[in-house]
């Protein structure tokens, strides 16, 4: 599976975040508190939803699965003039992205192995220190094997 190189645009997001790590993994709760608060939020420029983690520097160089990180789940917004009480707002920076259609389960973490340990080594790219996310669109089915959704990895050239 080969990625897409893309450039991403700032985006603005509102959403809620955890500290959690892959050990103490809370995606489950984060996503039950956030789910039906999204009819809240206005001015979303579109129906995805996203799925993004916040890693201390160095996360992947001194991996470990006991490591927090912050998980958010959240949607894009035009502007943050009118926020729901309760909800965050975070300002995802722009810069360059490898990006995987990826079709299965989201349960199924192989794919991210398969990115980090396969391709990401064999590219001209390494993992830069900016959120990863995935957009979870119309396609998206949580846990089903043909679920579609997107995995944004930050890159920069070697």
């Amino acid at each position: 599976m080969q990625p897409t190189i893309k450039i991403l645009q700032p985006k603005k997001l509102v959403g809620l975040s955890l500290k959690m790590s892959l050990v103490k993994n809370l995606t489950g709760r984060l996503w039950g508190q956030f789910g039906p608060r999204i009819r809240e939020i206005q001015n979303r420029v579109s129906e995805d939803k996203i799925s993004m983690q916040v890693c201390p520097p160095d996360y992947y160089a001194k991996f470990s699965p006991t490591t927090e990180f912050t998980k958010w789940a959240a949607v894009e917004v035009s502007s943050y003039d009118i926020l729901p009480e309760g909800l965050q707002t975070f300002d995802l920076h722009g810069g360059l992205y490898a990006v995987f259609d990826y079709k299965g389960s989201s349960a199924d973490t192989s794919i991210f192995q398969y990115i980090f340990t396969d391709w990401l080594p064999k590219s001209g790219y390494v993992v830069d220190d900016r959120p990863h996310f995935e957009i979870l669109g119309p396609k998206y089915k949580n846990n089903d094997p043909n679920s579609e959704e997107e995995i944004w990895i930050p890159v920069r050239e070697k």
